[in-house]
């Protein structure tokens, strides 16, 4: 699995004019699934994205979690995050999950997160959607659990 985390002030997407999910300050969190994902990668991400400690404390520190600040998540489906640009112009998305594996372990990841505590609002898997958001710092963090196997 793969997340890209911004650290945001406030967040939206939209598909088509309507807005299918907001929040004020938090994460966005852009994910993307393969196919070799499992239930232990999900739990992972989940530990460590409710754990991280990037928001300032009172002394201008970052060593404050989400739940900490009272945040919200902004989780958007993203296969592009396995994007191989190698060769030619065009991007390949063969390492991307197929499409109803990934929609239900971005189902899980999203589910888990809510159990955590977190108030998590989402996109729509597989649309076409309009992301927009004000990033804070800018803190964005990279998330591979490739890293990690």
């Amino acid at each position: 699995m793969r997340v890209l985390l911004q650290r945001s002030r406030q967040a939206q997407v939209k598909i088509g004019e309507t807005v299918v999910g907001e929040i004020d300050h938090g994460y966005v969190l852009l994910v993307g699934i393969e196919d070799a994902d499992t239930d232990k990668d999900v739990a992972y991400l989940v530990r460590k994205i409710t754990n991280l400690r990037v928001f300032e404390d009172a002394a201008g520190k970052m060593n404050l979690s989400i739940q900490e600040v009272s945040g919200s998540i902004l989780s958007v489906s993203q296969f592009t995050l396995y994007a191989d640009t190698r060769k030619g112009n065009r991007p390949s998305f063969t390492a991307a999950g197929q499409p109803a594996f990934a929609k239900e372990m971005y189902q899980k990841f999203n589910e888990q997160l809510r159990a955590a505590g977190l108030t998590v609002a989402t996109g729509e898997f597989g649309a076409d959607m309009q992301v927009s958001l004000v990033n804070d710092g800018p803190v964005t963090i990279w998330f591979d659990t490739n890293q990690i196997r």
